[in-house]
């Protein structure tokens, strides 16, 4: 499988239906943008933990454009928003797909759960839980999670909590789940397919611009993650260009 570099990760150049393909085998499925690459920088249980997926997809437009500056293009962008509901419209007639949702606020996960088996016309999804505040933190709230999930019969498990929160959970309770063989970090996600948020219209998001929508949607929780991080994301791209990119957890450069 061909892979792209970008900074410290490297990228499935899959199209989205050759994706929806493969995990019919399983896999855990992570959705770099811009912002997650930065947080790749300086957080090595994260770095760590993106290392233990098995595809990495372009979720950004303008992760898109960098990787055409660096010259290797990726070929489909991938958003995690468009995937999940890609992957359960694929495998709506696949009885063997059963979907676990876990994130949200109180009540969210309950109401997409609702939307999504209407759209499909089976009980798709199997269960939902929307955990407590910081409950990453108490190790008797997430064995009660994990044993949920595992009576609920799920073979997939799509996580929305925000990164770089789900991807460490996933990685970290990965293997207590021997019944699921898909794993999914979709961030906002579960917000959408409830309907308690609204995603930027498509031609925002097809231009790359889907990020300036949402901070002006919510600028003050916002502003710091797309803003903040701007400028220190094109410098090293332009190192890796130049062929001075190193990897804070590798200690060597990084080469196209």
């Amino acid at each position: 499988m061909k892979r792209v570099r970008l900074l410290n990760v490297e990228i499935d150049n899959l199209t989205l239906k050759e994706l929806l393909e493969s995990l019919r085998a399983g896999g855990f499925v992570i959705t770099p943008n811009v912002d997650l690459l930065m947080k790749l920088q300086r957080n090595r249980a994260f770095y760590n933990a993106y290392q233990g997926a098995d595809f990495r997809i372009c979720d950004s437009q303008i992760l898109m454009y960098v990787a055409k500056f660096l010259g290797t293009p990726i070929r489909e962008k991938i958003c995690g928003s468009d995937l999940f509901p890609a992957f359960y419209r694929y495998y709506s007639n696949d009885a063997d797909m059963r979907i676990f949702l876990l994130g949200a606020a109180d009540g969210v996960a309950q109401q997409a759960q609702r939307q999504i088996n209407a759209k499909v016309g089976r009980e798709m999804i199997v269960a939902a839980h929307s955990p407590s505040f910081g409950f990453e933190q108490n190790p008797e709230e997430c064995a009660a999670i994990v044993d949920m999930v595992n009576a609920s019969g799920a073979t997939v498990l799509a996580v929305g909590l925000g990164a770089p929160k789900q991807e460490l959970w996933i990685t970290k309770y990965r293997h207590h789940f021997p019944n699921v063989k898909v794993f999914m970090a979709i961030g906002a996600t579960i917000n959408f397919e409830a309907g308690s948020v609204s995603r930027a219209p498509r031609w925002v998001s097809d231009v790359g611009m889907e990020w300036l929508y949402r901070l002006l949607c919510e600028p003050r929780r916002l502003w710091k993650r797309y803003l903040g991080d701007a400028m220190p994301f094109f410098w090293l791209v332009l190192k890796q260009r130049l062929h001075f990119y190193r990897c804070p957890w590798q200690g060597r450069h990084i080469v196209n």
